[in-house]
């Protein structure tokens, strides 16, 4: 590549590897993230070959910083953390300090300080937030009970490491990193600069949530009414870039505290949707970047030179990190499935290690000896973290095969005692089998019980279940695949089977094996595409609901009748009747 176009070659070679080196991640059913760090060890000083230029590299990755915590910020929901508050908050604090203690004590076995120790372990402890979410939305548990403590739990993970990220600039001569010349070192002036940082800090988040609170979502909304797709995704990023220069050029708060508190304020507005969708290209795009450059900090000697060390961080980190979960859930009486998703989903570390150690690093906290242990330790977590998610999988169909054979032999599983289905509820026949009582089903389910149509619900999450049965509805709880699920919602007898789960692989089969049972049964399925449409129709379904179809025939249906009105809404308005018509917004 040109010598004289170091910005260039690090874009081409940085998402031309990372693309390659994601999709073999991808193909071998690791996390991508896992390519691109791979990607950045290649193109790193410490391999062969093509050397990206390491400042521009770093350059980059602050913007990869800036909106990967935009995005945090942007899904940070108040209302999801405080559902599973009773767990999630002291759960994770006890989850931190136990690993971090653990991570200390390795840093001081190795012969660290003790401040080089602290900052260590906390970096074992911070769990990936694209890790794990990926592992939930393949398994579909996003919305369910333990999808939700999982999520809440990571949440409290990302504001504590905010509040380190924020503070360690402060009590780092505490801690033994690096003092600027002429600043005072001792303890009374180390509190008093750790509290001007926490005023700093306090006015700029007032100031956020006071000031930003209204003028960025109506900022957002004017440009929205413009009806420009360029400007609209220009002011998403000018309000995640700017805020987060601002906030660090008028306050020295962390360009990754500016952009998460950017994403909190703009989530409260009614386009954040729209915003987050817009701005989710370039995120991911500088996200890729970030992770290179992370990797091109790796060397990879470190794996012949340190293999004890190495092997102690990653036993921390999935050892260490799982077992406190495990436990603390377990504590809470939570299921024996949940308390192992818990578990396997903190067992890695990702992003906000890389941020803390970087952070680390240029303090003088850290050595670089200590982020090539954090990054070695991430890269296993990540290879192995999905192999002990397929080994849950596994494990789970084992276990509910063994308790539908016990069932259907007149023993019923313990776990599930007290969640069998009320048989004296489920209609004996004509009625109607609703799947799945997600966003789609939940509303299908609560219009057909408001016409008093006889109706048997099939869910296999918990509480959606239990809400359910709170409505009124009887609710059978388990996996629509199974053969004895179906038997309990008197798939034989029913008049009508509405598949409403999102999951077109695991309709298939669900309406084959109704169809076989009942081959007089009207069935009618969700799809997303035309193929689906075809794969569901061959499995047995009479009918498909395919959301952009109907879209577009409600519209089409609409034309007529507006076309009519449109002289009597005309004339109406000139009367000054009717309001203007509302200024166009970005679609």
């Amino acid at each position: 590549m040109p010598h004289h176009t170091p910005l260039i070659a690090m874009l081409v070679g940085g998402i031309v590897l990372a693309f390659v080196f994601g999709m073999i991640a991808q193909r071998l059913r690791l996390s991508p993230l896992f390519g691109y760090l791979v990607a950045g060890i290649i193109v790193g000083p410490f391999t062969p070959g093509f050397v990206a230029d390491s400042a521009i590299a770093h350059e980059l990755s602050e913007l990869g910083v800036i909106l990967l915590m935009f995005g945090v910020g942007l899904h940070f929901s108040l209302g999801d953390l405080l559902s599973v508050r009773r767990i999630a908050i002291p759960g994770a604090i006890v989850q931190i300090a136990f690993v971090t203690v653990l991570g200390m004590l390795l840093g001081v076995a190795l012969g660290w300080s003790w401040g080089s120790g602290l900052i260590f372990g906390i970096c074992l402890s911070v769990a990936s937030t694209v890790v794990l979410l990926r592992a939930l939305e393949e398994r579909r548990l996003i919305e369910s009970s333990r999808g939700r403590i999982a999520i809440g739990w990571l949440i409290v993970e990302d504001l504590i490491t905010v509040l380190v990220l924020v503070m360690l600039p402060a009590v780092a001569g505490l801690l033994g990193g690096k003092v600027e010349e002429g600043v005072a070192t001792d303890t009374a002036s180390i509190l008093k600069a750790l509290a001007w940082t926490l005023a700093k800090v306090s006015v700029f988040i007032v100031l956020m949530f006071a000031v930003g609170r209204r003028t960025i979502p109506w900022l957002l909304e004017r440009t929205a009414a413009v009806g420009s797709r360029e400007l609209f995704t220009l002011a998403v990023l000018a309000i995640a870039l700017g805020v987060a220069y601002l906030s660090s050029a008028l306050f020295d708060v962390s360009f990754a505290l500016g952009a998460f508190l950017a994403g909190v304020v703009l989530n409260e507005s009614r386009l954040s949707h729209e915003a987050a969708a817009d701005s989710l290209p370039m995120r991911d795009a500088f996200a890729v970047l970030f992770f290179v450059s992370v990797g091109m900090l790796f060397d990879p000697h470190i794996l012949i030179e340190q293999p004890l060390a190495i092997i102690a961080t990653f036993l921390t980190i999935t050892g260490g990190n799982a077992l406190c979960g495990f436990l603390i859930t377990r504590l809470y009486g939570y299921p024996l499935q949940t308390q192992l998703t818990i578990a396997i989903g903190l067992s890695q570390i990702g992003e906000f290690s890389f941020i803390l150690a970087a952070l680390g690093v240029s303090l003088g906290l850290l050595t670089e000896e200590a982020r090539n242990l954090v990054l070695a330790g991430a890269l296993l977590s990540i290879i192995v973290n999905p192999m002990l998610f397929v080994a849950l999988d596994r494990w789970t169909a084992r276990r509910e095969a063994l308790q539908e054979g016990e069932t259907s032999e007149g023993a019923t599983a313990a776990p599930e005692d007290d969640f069998l289905p009320d048989r004296a509820m489920i209609p004996e026949a004509g009625h109607i089998v609703l799947i799945g009582f997600g966003r789609v089903g939940s509303r299908v389910g609560r219009a057909l019980h408001e016409k008093g149509m006889p109706l048997v619900l099939i869910e296999s999450d918990r509480d959606d279940c239990i809400d359910a049965r709170a409505l009124g509805i009887p609710c059978v709880f388990g996996n629509a695949v199974s053969a004895n699920v179906l038997a309990d919602a008197h798939i034989a007898t029913a008049r009508v089977l509405l598949v409403a789960i999102p999951q077109t692989l695991e309709a298939g089969p669900i309406i084959k094996q109704a169809r076989e049972v009942n081959p007089g049964i009207a069935i009618l399925a969700r799809a997303h595409s035309d193929d689906e449409v075809a794969y569901l129709l061959k499995a047995g379904a009479d009918a498909t609901i395919m959301g952009e179809s109907e879209i577009a025939r409600s519209m089409c249906d609409s034309v007529e009748s507006l076309v009519r009105l449109a002289p009597k809404l005309e004339e109406a308005r000139r009367r000054g009747d009717l309001p203007p018509p509302a200024p166009a917004t970005a679609a």
